[in-house]
């Protein structure tokens, strides 16, 4: 509730409605619908509230992506800032579609403590996720939100519900980003193994482990996920994260453009009545095989199709290769420039400068450069540390470095020039700088003076 109050106090607009949290800013419409634990048979047992972000703008929805986080009370709390977070809205915003981050109300940071309750959406999350998603269409005015394909993202025991719900639902998931988690983990657990249904091997699959859980059950349930869908010749793979364990490290850097990829092959065609997802291009796609890592064309792949690394084309194919040998994945491209930059005269406080920014696709943002009269004055934020060998970013907290979602605190894009008392007339831009260090143009510049 928190950034409730800071939107109510930047002059967004709220409605409640029913347990229902509307908000509506310049860049598009948040909505929060909240449901407490049932005692019901089949219901989900643990309260749970769902976050969508909705580009401004859009007149019809194309998908849902699901950022969905794993299990313990600082994994759920900070999952419920995912639908904040710039770089996926980005993603979200160039498909039309809307984002959505579930977040349970976990108490305590053990397995077994809660997270059993919702991991495994048989027992209650996939109805509440179904649920969630036809009140956010009757309250949207986008009734498309209960029938439009959804994009599964999922971190350790989001891994897992994503896994399954890709099993129960195979007709409407256009991939699915297993990052640590997968059912495969539980095959030989009784009622927590589930026969993989041949639909799901038409979905574009990604298993994501970091390097030190090739050791633990994680990480092998992981390639064994991999193995049993490249048997099947399933468009599948296997991008093991060099320089991690059980954190999601830069995974965002290869998940968005291999999603980005993965929509524009499968969503319907813009505009269509139909919302049956279209099949993979197999002839654009490239193949590796392990352990080489040694990406070809399909046209000239020459290893064991039920062994190998699927890749949706050359450039996703590029990024992996680098990937899982350094855990990076290269940008040569500027992010873009900031707007509606605007400065305010706080007296002998000096001056406050507000500016909005669309996170660059490739990078998203790292930091801000102030200036002054076209002289660098300051940089939000100062400080912008690394973490679990995580790119610094603009939105990033330790939850964010260990489990992809913005810091609890999400910073506002504001600062103060506390200097300037000579009552002169002073311009100030700003400058975005992506996650590796490339800067763009700077934004319009504004006219303010200083009081003495």
């Amino acid at each position: 509730m928190d950034l409730i109050k800071k939107l109510i106090q930047r002059s967004v607009a709220l409605l409640i409605i029913a347990g229902l949290f509307i908000i509506n800013n310049a860049f598009g419409q948040y909505i929060k619908v909240e449901y407490p634990a049932s005692t019901q048979p089949g219901e989900l047992k643990l309260g749970v509230t769902y976050t969508m972000w909705i580009p401004e703008g859009v007149k019809t929805i194309r998908g849902i992506i699901v950022h969905q986080h794993g299990a313990g009370a600082v994994a759920a709390q900070s999952g419920e800032n995912a639908a904040y977070d710039l770089h996926w809205q980005a993603l979200a915003k160039k498909w039309d579609c809307a984002l959505l981050t579930p977040s349970y109300h976990v108490v305590t940071e053990s397995a077994t403590g809660g997270s059993q309750l919702w991991y495994d959406p048989r027992k209650g999350s996939e109805k509440a996720f179904l649920n969630a998603i036809n009140d956010f269409a009757a309250k949207s005015n986008h009734p498309e939100l209960s029938v439009v394909p959804w994009v599964l993202w999922g971190h350790s025991a989001g891994g897992y519900w994503s896994d399954v719900m890709t099993m129960l639902h195979p007709e409407r998931v256009a991939m699915a980003w297993l990052r640590s988690g997968t059912i495969a983990m539980w095959y030989d657990k009784p009622g927590l193994n589930l026969a993989t249904p041949a639909a799901a091997y038409d979905v574009p699959t990604v298993c994501n482990p970091g390097i030190q859980e090739n050791t633990n059950f994680i990480g092998m349930g992981e390639i064994r996920k991999f193995h049993e869908y490249s048997a099947k010749k399933a468009p599948v793979c296997l991008a093991t994260d060099p320089l991690t364990g059980h954190w999601t490290g830069n995974s965002r850097y290869l998940a968005i453009p291999f999603i980005d990829a993965c929509l524009a092959m499968r969503l319907p065609e813009k505009g269509s009545k139909s919302q049956k997802l279209r099949p993979i291009n197999r002839k654009a796609a490239w193949y590796a095989q392990l352990p080489d890592g040694i990406a070809k064309p399909a046209a000239s792949f020459k290893g064991d199709l039920n062994e190998a690394v699927w890749l949706p084309n050359e450039n996703v194919a590029k990024m992996w290769t680098e990937f899982v040998k350094t855990g990076q994945v290269s940008d040569n491209t500027p992010p873009p420039a900031p707007f509606d930059v605007k400065v305010k005269d706080l007296g002998d406080k000096g001056s406050e400068i507000t500016w909005n920014a669309d996170a660059d696709f490739e990078s998203g943002i790292q930091n801000f450069v102030v200036l002054r009269d076209g002289q660098e004055l300051g940089n939000l934020p100062a400080v912008n540390l690394v973490r679990f060998k995580v790119r610094p970013n603009f939105q990033a907290g330790w939850t964010e470095s260990f489990n992809d979602a913005p810091s609890v605190h999400i910073p506002e894009m504001k600062f103060i020039d506390a200097w300037p008392k000579d009552n002169k007339t002073h311009t100030y831009s700003v400058i975005t700088v992506n996650t590796v260090g490339l800067r763009s143009k700077p934004s319009a510049e504004v006219m303010s003076t200083s009081t003495k």
